[in-house]
C-alpha cells in the first residue's frame, strides 16, 4: 500500500509541475537583449506568468527609490502592451520621475490600500484582470501562502508581478519567511552615473544589482543602466534598462585612476 501512495504521489507531482512549466511557457520570457542577463535566466529572460522581488540595501529598504525605479524600468515594456497597476501603503509615488525614466505614465493605475493584507490582495485582484500586463507592489513581506496565492493570480493572465520589499520609516523589520514562491529576486542600489564623454552634468541612472536567487537559473551581480532608446509608439526596440558591467566578484570595478595608483 505504501508503494502505492509513493507512486500515485510521485505522478501527481510530475502532473502539477507539467501544469506548471506549461503555464509559464504560455507566459514567454522579456529578454534585456544581453546574453550575459539572459544567459541566467530560464528561457532566455525575464519569465513572465510569475512575480518577482525586489529588495534595497541600507535605507533603501525604507525609503525605497533604487528599487522602485529599477521595477520601474522592468516593468516599463510590458506597460506598452496593457496596464500596469502600481500598488502602494504610502503615497508617495511621483508620476512625472517615472516618465523621465521612460515610462508610460498613462498607463498606470495607482492604488493606495490600507495595510498590507489589502495590499497583497488588490495585487492578486490586478493580475488576474483582464488587460492588466503588469503590477508593482509595495510591501514589507510576503509569507508562502500570499506569495502562492500571487504565482497563480499570474498565471491566469499571464501577467508579471514585481513585488518591492519596503519597510515602515522607523518601524522595526519584520522576520523574513524562510523560502518564496518569486520566480527572481533582486537587490538594488544606486550606483554613480557617467556622463558622456566629453560632456559635463549627469549621465543616465545606475544601479548595482544582484540577481540573488532565479529559480531554474544563475545567480549574479551586475551594473545596470537605464538607456533612452525603447520605442513606446512602436512598441518595441531594446529593453529600457542596458548592462554596463558585469560584477563578477560582486563590488563596483576601481575607477582606473585607482588602478593606475595601484
Amino acid at each position: 500500500m505504501s508503494d502505492f501512495r509513493g507512486t500515485a504521489l510521485a505522478a501527481l507531482r510530475t502532473e502539477i509541475a507539467a501544469l506548471e512549466a506549461a503555464g509559464r511557457g504560455r507566459a514567454g520570457v522579456l529578454p534585456f537583449g544581453d546574453p550575459a542577463i539572459d544567459g541566467r535566466l530560464p528561457g532566455g529572460g525575464l519569465p513572465l506568468g510569475c512575480w518577482h522581488e525586489l529588495c534595497g540595501a541600507g535605507l533603501e529598504t525604507e525609503a525605497g527609490a533604487a528599487p522602485a525605479a529599477f521595477a520601474a524600468l522592468m516593468a516599463a515594456p510590458l506597460a506598452a502592451r496593457g496596464e500596469a497597476v502600481w500598488v502602494f501603503r504610502r503615497d508617495d509615488l511621483f508620476a512625472p520621475g517615472l516618465t523621465g525614466l521612460g515610462f508610460p505614465a498613462e498607463r498606470l493605475i495607482q492604488v493606495c490600500a490600507r495595510d498590507e493584507a489589502e495590499a497583497l490582495a488588490v495585487m492578486e485582484d490586478a493580475l488576474s484582470a483582464v488587460g492588466v500586463a503588469a503590477v508593482i507592489g509595495e510591501v514589507e513581506a510576503v509569507d508562502l501562502t500570499a506569495g502562492r496565492r500571487l504565482q497563480l493570480a499570474c498565471e491566469r493572465r499571464g501577467g508579471a508581478g514585481f513585488l518591492i520589499h519596503r519597510r515602515p520609516f522607523g518601524g522595526a523589520a519584520r522576520r523574513a519567511t524562510a523560502g518564496s514562491a518569486a520566480a527572481t529576486r533582486w537587490r538594488v542600489a544606486s550606483a554613480p552615473s557617467a556622463p558622456p564623454a566629453n560632456e559635463f552634468g549627469l549621465g543616465a541612472p545606475r544601479f548595482e544589482v544582484e540577481l540573488e536567487r532565479c529559480r531554474g537559473g544563475r545567480t549574479g551581480a551586475f551594473l545596470i543602466e537605464a538607456g533612452a532608446a525603447y520605442s513606446w509608439e512602436a512598441r518595441h526596440g531594446p529593453h529600457p534598462l542596458r548592462l554596463v558591467a558585469d560584477l563578477g566578484d560582486r563590488h563596483l570595478a576601481p575607477a582606473e585612476s585607482d588602478r593606475r595608483a595601484a
